[in-house]
């Protein structure tokens, strides 16, 4: 099988999609559903992070582009007649939908009809900067500040994610499989990534293209998460990089090596 036949298998529908179900793979809480083409199916498969089409745009839509709020897919999976794909995710940052909730799903029906189950965990005005064009809020961008806060928020989710993989079934986590192997894998796999980083940013070098680009994005989000399980490994609070970062600024490279303990 080439690289591309699988997707031969896939029924899209009469616009070239099909539904995606996006479900997290250790709770198994259905979280959103969005719609792919062939493209963001491939790109999904090949970076290993939600890409979707948007209807409304009619284009590419990498799920957390805006909002920080990317979608790790570990697995992927397609029904009996090849018309649905589901996807087993792992939700960064804790929040799916645009509401600021875990879910998409967070009305159930009862006697007096929908009924809010579900509480925002953040909200959407702090995680979208609304526009005065339109109330879509996967049009909306971030203001920097917001950015900053969500960077921060995303690290620290990341942080703790890490110290309760530990305790996690090593074939339902991807994170506790690496501990679980011990400390020489784990460096093994930030070895390979920085490896693979440097040869997209080489790529990048040479063809200055979107393709390359994204690559370069993708591995270095790779390196950087490879890097926070090697933290928690040590019990390490990402946060405590962070303070390092903090404590450089206006420093200059001379004057912060000088300032290094040997």
């Amino acid at each position: 099988m080439n690289n591309t036949q699988w997707l031969d298998e896939v029924k899209f529908n009469a616009q070239g999609l099909i539904p995606a179900i996006a479900q997290h793979h250790q709770t198994g809480r259905v979280l959103m559903v969005a719609w792919m083409n062939r493209e963001s199916l491939q790109l999904t498969a090949e970076k290993k992070q939600a890409v979707y089409f948007s209807r409304s745009r009619q284009k590419l839509w990498h799920k957390g582009e805006e909002s920080g709020h990317f979608q790790t897919v570990f697995e992927i999976r397609l029904d009996c007649d090849a018309d649905v794909i589901v996807l087993q995710i792992e939700q960064h940052g804790g929040i799916s939908c645009h509401t600021g909730r875990e879910s998409c799903f967070y009305r159930i029906l009862t006697p007096q009809g929908w009924q809010i189950v579900d509480a925002q965990i953040k909200d959407p005005n702090d995680i979208y900067q609304q526009t005065a064009h339109s109330h879509n809020p996967h049009t909306e961008a971030m203001t920097a500040s917001t950015a900053t806060a969500e960077s921060v928020e995303i690290l620290d989710y990341l942080g703790k994610m890490m110290i309760e993989r530990k305790k996690s079934d090593p074939d339902q986590s991807y994170v506790a499989k690496l501990y679980q192997k011990g400390l020489n894998k784990i460096l093994e796999k930030v070895g390979e990534e920085s490896i693979e980083s440097i040869i997209a940013a080489k790529d990048f070098a040479r063809e200055n293209n979107a393709d390359n680009k994204n690559d370069l994005i993708y591995e270095t989000a790779d390196l950087w998460f490879h890097s926070l399980v090697v933290l928690g490994y040590f019990d390490i609070n990402p946060q405590d990089v962070l303070n390092e970062l903090a404590r450089r600024q206006g420093l200059s490279g001379l004057v912060e090596k000088a300032n290094r303990s040997v």
